[in-house]
């Protein structure tokens, strides 16, 4: 099946960014190197290109009680113009996607994994109530995330709704660039930062003011690599790395994101087991001492014998060091506990620690 593309992917062919499939896409990986975009992200501004990502439209008279059934964490807390974290589940407490839910006045909308966006619709369908409706336009939106301490002075020249107004995991509706869009203070960085969403026909028009408006501050296109290591800094999950559907919230550090006493959800008896009989193994942070990168599937050692294995790793542009995630066996999962990562043939001690990284 051929690659999709952005509606920006010539942009940033012009831009000579490095493109590789990805979720379905051709995507940039990179423009100049994934160091120097990380540390443009967490010290000035940046820009991702995150179009791949899927959007589901869920409207209807029982809209609210349905996506908290499908989603672990609680909607019906969710003010107008409010969004939140969360996962959804299949039956045994593995997980189908995690996701952001908006709430808007008349609808929700959910913004999904590129990867799971056709497996996430057809979920959905599945438990879909007579009176709600499902749409899935994802290949009607561009995404962009404009990411770092100067995201705010950078759109705010755009826009005249107050930027500084909006709290975190809150959004508005307004025009930026004299184009109609959704304005989330969300981003997957752990920076300051906002999320775009627009029609893809005023891509490139919305892409270019946005540059012209962050000169200034020296703002960068930023590509997939730096994403996925800034989002490692900060203990973020990457579904099909660090989530999916052989681990459930719980063992994977989300707890905080399951609401037992909202009621019942999809997966809710299996989790409430998996709590009440006690956690097998977690999701841990590490730090590697030496060069070796820690990769998805390497074997995390404790005294010669394997007691859980990586899911993540990357070097850490700030802390100038390799780090990891990976699930432990739960009587090692603890802070300072020494483990070794095998690698091919070769090993390299390290070390679990506090996450986040940064």
């Amino acid at each position: 099946m051929e690659a999709k593309k952005t509606a920006l992917y010539d942009v940033h062919v012009r831009l000579g960014a490095r493109m590789v499939p990805f979720a379905g896409f051709l995507m940039p990986i990179q423009y100049t190197s994934i160091l120097e975009e990380h540390r443009k992200v967490r010290t000035s501004v940046g820009v991702f290109d995150v179009s791949h990502m899927g959007e589901i439209v869920i409207r209807g008279e029982s809209a609210e009680s349905f996506v908290n059934y499908l989603t672990t964490n609680n909607v019906a807390r969710l003010q107008v113009n409010q969004a939140q974290y969360t996962v959804m589940c299949y039956d045994h407490g593995g997980i189908v996607d995690d996701l952001i839910c908006y709430r808007f006045a008349d609808r929700y909308l959910l913004v999904v994994n590129a990867a799971n966006t056709e497996k996430d619709f057809q979920w959905i369908l599945t438990h879909r109530p007579a009176d709600v409706q499902v749409e899935n336009i994802s290949e009607r939106i561009t995404q962009l995330a404009v990411q770092g301490k100067n995201a705010e002075p950078t759109l705010q020249k755009l826009t005249r709704v107050d930027l500084s107004a909006i709290k975190f995991y809150w959004f508005q509706e307004g025009e930026l660039a004299g184009v109609p869009m959704v304005i989330s203070r969300t981003g997957y960085t752990g920076e300051p930062g906002f999320e775009l969403y627009f029609d893809r026909q005023y891509s490139e028009k919305v892409w270019d003011a946005v540059f012209e408006a962050g000169r200034k501050y020296d703002i960068a296109p930023i590509g997939l690599g730096a994403r996925d290591s800034l989002r490692l800094e900060k203990k973020y999950c990457l579904y099909g790395n660090d989530i999916d559907q052989n681990t459930n919230p719980l063992e994977a550090g989300l707890g905080w994101i399951v609401k037992f006493d909202k009621g019942d959800f999809i997966g809710r008896e299996a989790l409430l087991k998996a709590k009440e009989s006690g956690l097998k193994r977690k999701l841990m942070g590490f730090v590697v001492e030496g060069r070796i990168i820690p990769r998805k599937d390497y074997p995390i050692l404790v005294d010669g014998k394997q007691v859980g294995q990586v899911t993540s790793g990357a070097y850490s542009p700030i802390l100038e060091k390799n780090i990891g995630l990976g699930y432990v066996a739960i009587e090692y999962a603890r802070i300072g506990q020494q483990i070794t990562i095998e690698a091919r043939g070769r090993s390299a001690p390290a070390t679990i620690v506090k996450t986040p990284f940064v």
